[in-house]
């Protein structure tokens, strides 16, 4: 049996996606795709802690891409290989976790 509500098992279309307000986020080859400009590794590194965190309790575990200067964060569920409302929730906290530490999205090129 699946930890999470029914719902949260149903694939989301790309216009679901893009309906639901995700500043900077696309879905890029069936996967919620952000890039976050972190302007340093530092920075960069708390970013990639406070999404380690985010997901640990949501126990919902995104791919994370960190790179001197950006972050790239990749997100899908895997149970069902498509976006799902679990992706779009933790895309809304590491923009709330980005906007704490000052870091904008950037663009959502597919090149890492």
């Amino acid at each position: 049996m699946s930890p999470f509500p029914p719902e949260d098992l149903l694939p989301l279309a790309a216009d679901d996606v893009a309906v639901r307000s995700l500043a900077g986020w696309q879905p890029v080859d069936g996967r919620l795709r952000a890039r976050y400009d972190t302007r340093s590794f530092a920075v960069g590194l708390a970013l990639v802690n406070g999404i380690g965190a985010a997901a640990e309790a949501a126990d919902h575990h995104p791919d994370i891409d960190l790179r001197y200067g950006h972050v790239v964060v990749v997100s899908w569920s895997h149970d069902v290989d498509a976006i799902t409302a679990r992706d779009v929730r933790l895309a809304r906290e590491v923009d709330e976790i980005a906007r704490e530490l000052g870091i904008s999205v950037g663009t959502t090129s597919t090149e890492m």
